[in-house]
């Protein structure tokens, strides 16, 4: 993964939504999908190309499968770009 997938993944508005709504935490494809006038194969697109760009992952618990924002992959945009504006990402 690289930040050409990141950077890709966050062009579209509907992804960027959907990172907005997993800030409140983990939600199921249902969960997310309710938000949004789309078919589930649209939000399910969505969820995978934001899961191969890094930016969320996916977790398995019994019938259903939670996504959540991968904080990680977050900190390391900001820091890249911290470092543009000649920041140290630890003064922040």
């Amino acid at each position: 993964m690289g930040f050409q997938e990141t950077f890709k993944a966050l062009s579209d508005p509907t992804r960027r939504e959907i990172l907005n709504l997993l800030r409140e935490g983990a939600k199921t494809a249902g969960e997310i999908g309710d938000h949004f006038p789309m078919t589930g194969a649209t939000v399910s697109h969505h969820l995978s190309v934001l899961r191969d760009a890094g930016l969320i992952s996916d977790d398995k618990r019994g019938k259903y499968i939670y996504y959540e924002l991968n904080l990680s992959v977050l900190d390391e945009i900001t820091g890249w770009i911290a470092g543009l504006k000649g920041e140290r990402s630890d003064e922040k």
